[in-house]
């Protein structure tokens, strides 16, 4: 073994030993205030601060650890940056009081109300992922860890999502970059101390698109699914999902799990009420994990869905995983025609100059670092949107969920020679059914399809149509309990079963926030 190579491994070993094995964790972590170390004292009319920073201890690290951990986006944490100082007499007519503290596993969040019944959050621009650790390892040097690999996120990078969530139209928050005053009346109680002295992003708590309909109702992800599930009177905006989707690929945003959506109701049409995605929290776009040895281990053999950010979409079926609940229940209408004519129609509407405009939205200093590679990574990933959609499709096309809700609706399954068409109507949507649903599925896209009725007395009816009709994919049908209707003749691949489908594959199971 040649002597560096087994250095390299000794300093690797050493370091994992460490940060598995000993130390406790640190109670200083955080820089206690934005603003530079020495800064003199804000007078009361003081507008804004120079010097800020997100985050100064990610760089405080040498060349080796960066080298084993990752440079991540570190400069950018430390970067000196001008920021308005909140004043919340100011954000509204009657200005804003400070409501719930609430947030995930790493933000920190403030709600505010104004008088005028609008309402906004505030979110800090530093994470602390504690809340994500066993309460047995809260006290140990892991907890440091994964502290620090909030550096790998870009802290500006939800600045640049507007203008390019707008050319899209997928619905976008206005996040503004303000700073907290530590001396701030409105932050002295003790739930409060989390913002004091920290930069912070305050935006509309309802990032309904300005050119859409008023929303009835905007409901977090487990309310607005489980009116889906209930009534055909509510359906998924399936192509609007498929643009959001799609965004969220090619900015490398990750982490869109089920409560990192809103939904917003909006009114009826065509006999229907469509759920529209509100997407929300883009602490992922811009990630970085990837640039030092621990963090290429990391993301290539334990958690691949830690996607980092390049010019080419390396793994799109982990960057795209977290939203397979919704993938699977809000994608399974569209063909793969329309995933491709969604990508075409971002190339079109995503410019050079609009991304230049977009990415200068970051603080200057932070520009100054990240523009010119970022720019370039989301050229070339543009230009590979395409093939990003066809490979999204495909996953998807594999095992496609087909669910009815709790009223009563009929299936019907047509074999072809070369494909399986599925039709759903409902039952109770007056005189003549009204169809739900409609999709060819190819034998050479699609493996196996699951039909489920849910709730009602439904109908399944299974037809061949012509001596060569296909047996593939295979069609496993759950009634969903209760007396269901199944009328078949001897169509080779179809299997029926009254009961529900298991508790962990339901296409009923509400989501996980």
């Amino acid at each position: 073994m040649p002597k560096r190579f087994a250095y390299h491994c000794f300093l690797l070993t050493t370091l994992a030993g460490e940060l598995l094995t000993t130390g406790c964790v640190r109670r200083q972590f955080f820089q206690p205030d934005a603003r530079p170390p020495g800064a003199p004292a804000l007078t009361a009319g003081t507008d804004s601060v120079r010097g800020a920073a997100a985050g100064r201890q990610y760089a405080h690290h040498g060349g080796l650890y960066n080298a084993l951990v990752g440079r991540h986006h570190r400069p950018s944490w430390a970067a000196s940056v001008d920021v308005p100082v909140l004043r919340l007499e100011l954000v509204r007519p009657g200005g804003l009081r400070p409501g719930k503290v609430g947030g995930g596993f790493n933000s920190t969040s403030l709600g505010l109300n104004g008088d005028d019944g609008r309402s906004y959050v505030l979110r800090t621009v530093d994470k602390d992922p504690i809340r994500a650790m066993p309460q047995v390892l809260r006290g140990s040097f892991l907890v440091n860890v994964l502290r620090d690999n909030v550096s790998s996120t870009n802290p500006y990078a939800s600045l640049v999502v507007p203008p390019l969530a707008q050319a899209l139209g997928v619905p976008r928050s206005h996040p503004q970059l303000v700073y907290v005053r530590a001396d701030d009346p409105a932050f002295q109680t003790d739930s409060l101390r989390h913002f004091r002295g920290q930069l912070g992003a305050l935006e509309e708590k309802a990032a309904v698109a300005p050119e859409a309909p008023a929303p009835t109702a905007v409901l977090n992800s487990v309310k607005a699914f489980h009116r889906v599930y209930e009534s055909p009177e509510f359906r998924l905006d399936q192509p609007a999902l498929l643009r959001a989707r799609l965004l969220d690929g090619w900015l490398g945003d990750w982490d869109r799990h089920p409560g990192q959506w809103s939904w917003a109701v909006l009114p009826p049409t065509a006999g229907f009420a469509p759920v529209a995605p509100l997407p929300k929290d883009r602490d992922m776009v811009f990630y970085r994990l990837n640039d030092g040895l621990l963090g290429w281990l990391v993301s290539h053999l334990l958690l691949p869905h830690w996607a980092t950010f390049t010019s080419r979409f390396k793994n799109p079926r982990a960057l795209l995983s977290s939203g397979h609940y919704l993938d699977t229940r809000g994608l399974n209408q569209l063909t793969q025609a329309e995933f491709r004519a969604a990508a075409v129609a971002m190339q079109q509407r995503l410019p050079d100059t609009l991304l230049l405009r977009a990415l200068h939205r970051l603080p200057a200093s932070v520009f100054a670092l990240e523009g010119p590679r970022t720019l370039a990574a989301l050229q070339a990933r543009r230009a590979k949107l395409p093939e990003l959609a066809d490979i999204f499709y495909r996953q998807l096309a594999r095992r496609p969920v087909v669910g009815g809700t709790e009223q009563a609706e009929r299936f019907e399954i047509h074999r072809y020679a070369d494909s399986t068409v599925v039709d759903v109507f409902s039952l109770t949507a007056g005189p003549r059914p009204a169809r739900l649903y409609h999709r060819a599925f190819k034998k050479a896209e699609t493996r196996r399809i699951q039909l489920e009725g849910l709730g009602g007395k439904d109908v399944f009816i299974v037809q061949q149509h012509g001596p060569n009709a296909t047996s593939q994919p295979r069609v496993r049908i759950f009634g969903g309990g209760g007396s269901d209707d199944f009328q078949s003749g001897p169509v080779a691949g179809i299997q029926f079963e009254q009961k529900s489908a298991p508790a962990h594959k339901r296409y009923d199971e509400l989501p996980e926030e």
